[in-house]
């Protein structure tokens, strides 16, 4: 598709994700052609900026991410943008933005096209959604509206949030954007796992013995305390994108590559989600805090956060199917702040076999997201100058060339809000299942912390998260992959 003619509504046009991300990933899709000659963005916020003040951001923002601008083609892409000043909790503002919408949908041809981006605080979510229906923000053609994690804080106040926004829209309308899920490993799970007779014809609970996916930040919380702290790790990490890698790493194989059958298999593998028990909690989840160090503070001595506070900034626990190809395998998960490094990885281990060699290693598929992109799988291979067996890796990676071409996961993604594909969006039915098990959880950590004794494991920065998150497996035998 070219040209896709549509008014674009950002709010939130003066924040951080517009300008690092959004802004960059629509001029990308400018020069390929995607949008071109029948668009306009609309970027609103409650600075007083003017039109020309947002086109001078949104060229700095595309200077900061690419070597290399044409300026003349910059400066076409940069005067499609226009900015409204706008309060969005103020009924009037969106009376104004329906007649600019409306006015730049007659000058650029958009033929009644709306797109709305929420890239606000996410407590605006609902009061944007109710507005735009009862202020008829929607166009006479396609309307759609992409929301920003996180959507909701716990089952019930998403439920509320879904019930705002498909007031105003269809769920095919709504593209729940997860990042996560436009990086280029993240989209090669499905390919390695239905194109490859050698991995399909072992994902399955006779071979697999456990799966590990590992979300490690090297940060801390910085200037994010006060969000964090209403959050954690396990409403912030481990509910959307922890949660759509294991759903893509567990569920069936489509019937076709089409959105709906895509999502049907997602919600056939859901249904049989094992929801935790309290006790399932205490033996398989740990949750941890990270300490101090001569240079950096203890989570709980970071600026705007509670001194006294039982938010986790490290979480690990256990997924299990009741259906789906593994079903019964166990899938563990750690994310946290302050590891040893920042790295997305997940790590399939098989089970051993007997075998005349008698020690082997076991052999692992090993998928690493960030912050390089490789597969490799570790098999076992004869040791060269001495008897017995050694561990080798078969590679499978980009070169320097290949990442160059790779596209940033929010270019990715706004393409295919562009061309209505949600196959990499979240539907609600899925989303809703999460927060079950989240609830789950957070309702058992709930009761530990009013009982005065929560089990909150303090760890060192810059390693790898307590030593507790160790006692999470079902076997002695089984271990972290990634150590």
């Amino acid at each position: 598709m070219k040209n896709i003619p549509v008014v674009m509504i950002i709010f939130g046009g003066s924040g951080d994700l517009a300008h690092r991300k959004l802004y960059p990933a629509l001029f990308n899709l400018y020069e390929q052609g995607l949008i071109h000659d029948n668009f306009a963005v609309i970027g609103t916020a409650r600075r007083p900026w003017s039109h020309e003040y947002l086109r001078e951001q949104v060229s700095d923002a595309i200077h900061e991410t690419h070597d290399t601008v044409d300026e003349n083609e910059l400066k076409a892409f940069a005067s499609h943008f226009y900015y409204q000043s706008h309060d969005v909790t103020n009924v009037e503002h969106y009376e104004i933005l329906k007649n600019l919408a409306q006015e730049l949908d007659d000058r650029y041809s958009a033929q009644g096209n709306r797109l709305f981006y929420m890239a606000m605080a996410p407590r605006f979510f609902g009061t944007i959604a109710t507005h735009i229906n009862d202020q008829d923000l929607t166009g006479s053609g396609f309307n759609r509206i992409v929301v920003e994690k996180p959507f909701g804080h716990d089952l019930a106040s998403a439920e509320e949030l879904n019930k705002q926004i498909t007031a105003s829209f269809d769920e095919n309308d709504i593209f729940r954007i997860d990042h996560y899920l436009g990086k280029e490993m993240v989209q090669n799970i499905m390919p390695m796992r239905f194109t490859n007779p050698m991995v399909q014809n072992i994902w399955c609970s006779k071979y697999i013995k456990n799966i590990q996916v590992t979300l490690a930040e090297r940060l801390g919380v910085e200037a994010r305390g006060g969000y964090y702290d209403t959050s954690g790790a396990l409403r912030d990490m481990v509910q959307n994108h922890i949660f759509q890698i294991i759903t893509l790493l567990a569920m069936p194989e489509p019937e076709d590559l089409s959105s709906a059958s895509v999502h049907q298999a997602k919600q056939d593998l859901l249904k049989s989600l094992i929801i935790p028990t309290p006790d399932d909690v205490k033996k398989y989840f740990v949750r941890g805090q990270y300490l101090g160090s001569d240079t950096t503070f203890a989570y709980k001595q970071e600026p705007n956060v509670d001194p006294e506070s039982t938010t986790e900034t490290f979480v690990a626990g256990k997924v299990k199917f009741n259906e789906g190809p593994i079903a019964g395998v166990p899938i563990y998960f750690r994310t946290g702040k302050e590891f040893k490094e920042k790295k997305n990885r997940i790590d399939i281990v098989l089970k051993h076999i007997n075998n005349p060699y008698g020690q082997a290693h076991s052999n692992n598929i090993t998928i690493v997201i960030d912050p390089t992109s490789e597969i490799y799988f570790t098999i076992n291979g004869k040791r060269i100058d001495q008897p017995g067996i050694r561990r080798e890796n078969l590679t499978y990676e980009f070169s320097k060339a290949e990442m160059a071409k790779v596209p940033d996961g929010y270019e990715r993604l706004l393409h295919d809000v562009f061309v209505n594909d949600s196959t990499n969006f979240t539907h609600w039915s899925e989303l809703k299942r999460y927060w079950e098990f989240i609830d789950a959880v957070e309702d058992a950590w709930q009761k530990e912390n009013e009982a005065g004794n929560p089990a909150i494991a303090q760890y060192l920065p810059y390693r790898m998260g307590p030593k507790e998150a160790n006692t999470i497996f079902e076997s002695p035998t089984e271990h972290w992959i990634y150590e």
